[in-house]
């Protein structure tokens, strides 16, 4: 099932889209929801990101490919850093090049959704609190972050986390997608999830001992090897075997 949110006339809903057809859900699909007895055709509505996150939880170096092309050790433990809810935009929203920087990178992740409030979950346990799978867009200002020596400034731009197109809930096994990003219909990045240091359900556990996850709230998995720079002018799409393209291009 593919969740997503979208704007009709100017207001935001909640919706599950089956072919080109958007059925409308009576709210988040999170608790107690159900569809509306009226739908829409895809081409009506603008599809919006597809949560509402409190937070975005992000890792670094979490891809033995990754971790190689920049000639780092792997970690010993998931290294998570946050993105700001501000930053979230939807697909075919414009990223926004800063006036800050001189580099900014696409990053292509696999983006896992949590359903429903988890603290201190074991990794047993840990998949029975996700929602869904989406595509993110880790954009990275690099010669920030370089400058800066930490992430906060270079990933927490407005516009800096693309999210989408829906979430997907129906994969099997998250630990074995490929993860794929396009330049201006050049394959940049190519890897597949089992390059994972730390695979879903470790990372959900392994945070959610340090914070509550709330229900909207994204994990951004990390990226593999390949990233680079964007420009004013380019086109960026993420794809992620099994749930769908995130297109964006990138702006002044």
């Amino acid at each position: 099932m593919r969740l997503i949110r979208f704007a009709y006339q100017g207001r935001s809903h909640y919706g599950v889209l089956d072919d080109d057809v958007v059925f409308p859900l009576t709210g988040p699909p999170v608790g107690d929801f159900a569809l509306l007895k009226y739908c829409f055709s895809l081409s009506e509505v603008q599809l919006l990101a597809p949560c509402e996150p409190s937070k975005i939880i992000a890792l670094g170096l979490n891809y033995r490919d990754h971790a190689a092309e920049m000639r780092m050790a792997l970690p010993t433990e998931p290294l998570i850093f946050l993105k700001p809810s501000t930053a979230v935009i939807g697909p075919s929203t414009p990223i926004v090049y800063p006036p800050q920087s001189c580099r900014v990178d696409y990053e292509a992740e696999l983006g896992v959704v949590i359903g429903r409030p988890v603290s201190k979950v074991s990794e047993a346990k840990a998949k029975n609190y996700i929602l869904g799978y989406t595509c993110v867009n880790d954009v990275t200002a690099r010669d920030l972050q370089k400058k800066d020596g930490q992430f906060t400034r270079s990933k927490s731009f407005d516009t800096f986390c693309p999210l989408g197109p829906w979430i997907e809930t129906d994969i099997a096994d998250p630990d074995n997608l490929v993860v794929e990003a396009i330049l201006n219909g050049e394959r940049r990045q190519h890897s597949t999830t089992q390059n994972l240091v730390f695979g879903v359900a470790a990372l959900i556990s392994f945070i959610s001992h340090i914070m509550t996850l709330l229900p909207g709230d994204v994990i951004a998995t990390g990226t593999p090897s390949g990233v680079g720079p964007m420009q004013p002018g380019d086109h960026i799409e993420i794809r992620v075997e099994g749930v769908g393209s995130l297109h964006n291009h990138v702006t002044r």
